[in-house]
């Protein structure tokens, strides 16, 4: 397994290995497809390592039945790696149509308190929090807020945020960000998307 050799090593009095294990706050961001994906990739290897890992989708509806869902359900269940819970704190909103607005940004607040919870508990080991940017992004949440409880966070939980448009303060605080960006698309020439590329 290669190892990285990180560029800088500063002079913050941490060893190598008290370095290398502090929990990371992780956002993928931008206008390219993947930012979820990438997450739940993540998830993979938080399963196989035994982690707790906790999901919480905003925004999108609760109705959707996404593979990677199942697929961690399963793995969750089969007792040999970490557990997995998956939450769902959208009720049909998309980002395309915004209809019932003002019970989503209830639904989004509430997924958020449960987030804080589940933190100050100590829950999970990994927290994926899936299109968390938009509810930052409209106001929904207050991002000064989401930061303060990142930065305060107990324990080695790893938290990662998805979504276009995360605001400028959580990228600035967080440890990890990828801006993806769009190349090219089957839907800038007309096609939907399709059963095992997008769900």
């Amino acid at each position: 397994m290669p190892q990285g050799q990180p560029s800088v090593i500063p002079d913050d009095g941490l060893t190598t290995r008290q370095r290398r294990n502090r929990p990371l706050v992780v956002v993928h961001t931008g206008v390219g497809k993947g930012k979820s994906t990438a997450a739940f990739g993540l998830a993979l290897r938080a399963w196989n390592q035994g982690w707790p890992i906790g999901v919480f989708q905003f925004v999108k509806s609760a109705k959707w039945k996404v593979g990677e869902e199942n697929a961690l359900r399963v793995l969750g269940a089969s007792g040999e790696g970490g557990s997995v819970a998956w939450h769902k704190m959208g009720e049909g909103w998309s980002w395309v149509q915004r209809d019932a607005q003002l019970d989503n940004e209830e639904k989004a607040r509430e997924g958020w308190e449960q987030v804080k919870r589940d933190l100050a508990a100590q829950t999970y080991r990994l927290y994926v929090l899936d299109e968390f940017a938009y509810p930052m992004h409209w106001g929904w949440v207050d991002t000064d807020e989401v930061v303060d409880v990142l930065r305060n966070r107990p324990g080695t939980q790893h938290v990662v945020i998805t979504g276009r448009n995360a605001p400028e303060k959580l990228v600035d605080f967080a440890d990890l960000v990828t801006d993806m960006s769009k190349v090219k698309h089957p839907m800038d020439a007309g096609q939907k998307g399709q059963r095992g590329i997008e769900w």
